[in-house]
């Protein structure tokens, strides 16, 4: 509710603009209302697609758009069972030379009234201009009645738009876990010898595919890359389970959980701490408290247990019973997981809303055309550019010393020098192009839409990465300038280092264990990082540390930080980033593993986990004291440091 008369005096579309003021996290259920209330449920609602129905026209192909962890031909090979096309049913996997035996199915199809299933069109791009004509013929000539062409291809800018126009398009959201155990015969369920215990574990088994399915929901606090889990995997661990207990008279607890979480589930899994994740899930439901500890719980909520040993039927209502949205307690994660995705899902609504603007404004009458507000956005981005920093005044200067720190300045001053160049150049550019003085051409027409909308332009980006809009990322980059212009003005070093500034972090921190190798006379390969957090305020901090350096600006996501304690605590509500304290890296000569206690923390340059082709995010590890909580409580709420923000 607005305070005071506000709900009174705005209308719908003005309490949205409040809400997306103040609250990101709920906008999406501000607009879903908002299209109730306008348009009918029935915008909100999936329409039901009855593919049983003789009414599906044979002239229009039918498209799954596919999801990570969605496979449609099974069923597809069961409906085709039901409408007694199996016998007539032919599906082919898009790819290399496929292209002929394609032709010819069409052809029998279109002919004789088979169903034909092209799979994976986005693994065939190159053949879709063919399959477009095919599609095209179709829609001219009188296939059988019988005829059905159905089509599946993941998202892809490439894949042609005239085919979708002409087809009838399905999306199947991926499957939740949960309804795994309403897919169990009674034969699954009573084939093992050892029921008590098969019973128990395939609950566990089953708890644990739901979970890697739908952490993903939690976007970068999920999961740093989306995995396709698929029921495939379920069987396989399945089956591997029966097997394992038949076989063993004591359960083969390690052999279990390498093949199940090791090799079947982390076959999928390519980042390390990802699999760090699915490791800890698993040593959590497959132990010998799992089985003699009663009603053994899966989460910090009473909520999800193991039930005793029972029928399937009393498995299958304790599943009923279970609350439809699961809270983010449910995976280990923090109830801000939930609003951190939820705003970042707003933001992807705001860009799509966008997109889809007319790409030409109207004759004005009043206000600034599309080409104006660009010219002065331009000018002001071009205002905010800071001074180049004389690269060969500080080479001359520091000529004398030439220390790993200082050939890491004078790399990063020539990237940023690069950067503000080619930054000015097609500013320049830009404006003589909205003049007329010169042609438009793609790189520019490119430039001109993203300042438009706010982004930063490709080129621009490639420097460094960052997910922040124009505005924010055009102050950054005048902060990160100053720090090297300070540096190379004074020719000494900072006391603080703000790691964030730099191109290449891990160029620095190499520098910095160079300068400690040297120092002491050993081999550089022979050390590694200490990291001391600092409980002293900044402007305590006047000297550089004897060994190591100062650094600051990083924020810890998914948790906070006890200054007084120098530890991990749980985050207050609705924070969703904290600023950490300067932190001490200092070199330590052959450091034991992680000792008991600490948590070691990946930071990362900026909020993408994941990363870009050309780019890995993952800057180092941390080890972090994780304070009351263990290890494997920060794993799961994807506890990280962030090198930068995107706002």
């Amino acid at each position: 509710m607005l305070p005071g008369g506000g709900r009174n005096a705005c209308n719908e579309m003005q309490r949205m603009l409040i809400v997306r003021s103040l609250g990101q996290d709920r906008v999406a259920f501000c607009v879903t209302s908002f299209i109730v209330s306008n348009l009918g449920s029935r915008f909100i609602e999936p329409p039901v697609l009855n593919m049983k129905s003789r009414t599906l026209p044979p002239r229009s192909p039918l498209v799954f758009i596919l999801s990570p962890g969605v496979d449609p031909t099974s069923a597809l090979l069961q409906l085709a069972e039901h409408t007694g096309m199996a016998h007539r049913f032919h599906a082919l996997s898009l790819g290399q030379g496929q292209a002929p035996h394609c032709c010819r199915l069409l052809r029998e199809g279109v002919n004789q009234g088979h169903w034909v299933f092209l799979a994976n069109c986005h693994l065939s791009l190159s053949w879709m201009p063919n399959l477009d004509k095919l599609v095209e013929q179709l829609q001219v000539e009188d296939p059988h009645p019988s005829f059905r062409l159905w089509l599946s291809s993941s998202p892809h800018p490439d894949f042609p738009i005239s085919i979708l126009q002409a087809s009838i398009k399905m999306t199947t959201e991926p499957p939740k876990g949960r309804r795994l155990y309403q897919l169990m015969t009674e034969a699954q369920f009573t084939r093992c010898s050892k029921p008590a215990k098969y019973k128990e574990l395939l609950f566990a088994l089953c708890f644990f595919h739901s979970i890697l399915l739908e952490r993903k929901k939690f976007l970068q606090l999920g999961w740093n890359i989306i995995y396709g889990f698929n029921d495939s995997d379920f069987e396989v661990s399945e089956n591997l389970l029966s097997l394992y207990l038949d076989e063993y008279e004591e359960t083969p607890w390690d052999a279990l959980k390498y093949l199940i979480a090791g090799v079947n589930y982390g076959g999928h899994v390519t980042d390390d701490w990802d699999r760090r994740l699915l490791t800890t899930y698993i040593n959590d439901y497959f132990s010998d408290l799992s089985l003699t500890t009663p009603s053994y719980r899966l989460s910090v909520l009473d909520t999800y247990y193991i039930p005793k040993d029972g029928s399937l039927a009393s498995y299958k209502e304790y599943i009923s019973m279970l609350p439809s949205m699961d809270p983010p307690e449910a995976f280990g994660q923090h109830p801000n997981a939930d609003v951190a995705s939820q705003i970042t899902e707003a933001r992807t609504l705001f860009e799509t809303l966008l997109s889809l603007q007319p790409q030409i404004t109207p004759t004005r009458i009043g206000g600034q055309s599309r080409e104006e507000k660009v010219l002065e956005l331009a000018a002001d981005v071009k205002q905010k550019i800071p001074e180049m920093i004389d690269y060969e005044g500080t080479r001359k200067l520091l000529a004398l010393d030439p220390s790993p720190l200082n050939v890491v300045l004078l790399q990063e001053i020539q990237r940023y020098n690069k950067l503000m160049r080619t930054i000015l150049l097609s500013l320049t550019d830009l404006e003589k192009g909205i003049q007329g003085l010169i042609v438009m051409s793609t790189s520019l027409e490119e430039i001109f839409n993203c300042i438009f909308d706010a982004h930063v332009p490709p080129l621009w980006g490639k420097v460094y990465p960052s997910q922040k809009p124009l505005a924010s990322w055009t102050r950054d980059l005048a902060v990160r300038v100053e720090q090297f212009e300070t540096w190379a003005s004074r020719a000494r070093p900072p006391v603080l280092f703000w790691l964030s500034g730099f191109t290449f972090p891990t160029g620095f921190l190499t520098a910095v264990l160079q300068s400690a190798a040297r120092q002491n006379n050993i081999s550089v390969d022979s050390l590694s990082w200490e990291f001391i957090v600092s409980t002293v305020d900044d402007s305590n901090l006047v000297y550089p540390p004897k060994d190591g350096v100062w650094v600051r600006g990083l924020y810890l996501e998914g948790a906070g930080w006890d200054r007084k304690n120098s530890c991990l605590v749980e985050a207050e509500p609705m924070q969703l980033v904290c600023l950490m304290p300067t932190i001490h890296f200092r070199p330590a000569e052959s450091r034991k593993k992680s000792a008991k206690g600490m948590y070691s923390c990946p930071c990362y340059y900026y909020p993408n986990r994941a990363g870009s082709a050309d780019r890995a995010s993952f800057v180092i590890g941390i080890d972090l004291r994780s304070g009351a909580m263990t290890s494997d409580h920060w794993i799961k709420r994807g506890t990280a440091l962030l090198m930068s923000l995107d706002s």
